[in-house]
């Protein structure tokens, strides 16, 4: 990766976290750290996101195959309303990440779930330009819902951030995204994960914090887990 690049990218940094460890580390965080914009609640906040797919899994399988280059395609939700309709992008190369976002409108999200193309700039730093490009040449569709309750903590320098990701769930319904009442399955294995996103530097007083000899680093994609247990 070329320093130019490097400067657009954020490390993201993933651990398996059981429920004990969750609740011990989110204990040296509270008074210390912000919580996010999003949060409602002590406990945090619900966020969904519906994923999409083309007709072959590339996303999927390059997820399995650990590509060390890959992209993901979503639309996102919080609090189960949508007010707020984010269209995203997700690049990832290496242990860094790039996301492109953008808000939507509802009318916009109905179209794109139905593999139709809404109105972008002609640029690839828009999300929805390359949504639409995927669509066209690649059938892009979606293919299962994630939802999940998150507590996330922020940190101006170095523009810090971490969650706390518990109850991660699949919704197979894909066209009820959105509605008020979907129903999950608990996919089996791990459904709990920590996850520490940063620019250039973490810096070291979090880092001590967030100590714990039982953290493992982990290449954990909530995409794949829901996908393969629907």
């Amino acid at each position: 990766m070329d320093r130019a690049n490097a400067k657009m990218y954020r490390v993201e940094d993933k651990y398996d976290c059981s429920a004990q460890i969750m609740y011990q580390l989110q204990r040296r965080l509270d008074g210390v750290l912000k919580a996010d914009g999003n949060e409602s609640t002590k406990e945090g906040y619900p966020v969904t996101s519906l994923y999409f797919d083309d007709f072959a899994d590339g996303c999927l399988n390059a997820v399995r195959a650990g590509c060390d280059r890959r992209l993901k395609y979503r639309i996102r939700i919080y609090g189960n309303s949508l007010e707020r309709i984010n269209l995203e992008v997700k690049e990832k190369w290496g242990s860094r990440v790039l996301k492109r976002v953008r808000p939507i409108t509802e009318r916009e999200m109905r179209r794109l779930m139905c593999g139709q193309c809404i109105l972008a700039s002609a640029t690839a730093q828009d999300p929805a330009f390359l949504f639409n490009l995927a669509i066209q040449t690649k059938g892009l569709r979606p293919k299962v819902i994630v939802a999940y309750e998150r507590k996330a903590y922020v940190y101006a320098p170095g523009n810090v951030r971490i969650t706390f990701d518990r109850n991660i769930r699949a919704g197979r319904r894909i066209m009820e995204f959105g509605a008020g009442e979907i129903s999950y399955d608990l996919p089996d294995g791990r459904n709990a994960v920590l996850e520490i996103k940063y620019d250039a530097f973490l810096p070291e007083f979090i880092a001590q914090l967030l100590e714990q000899n039982s953290l493992r680093q982990t290449a954990y994609s909530k995409y794949r887990l829901c996908r393969e247990n629907c």
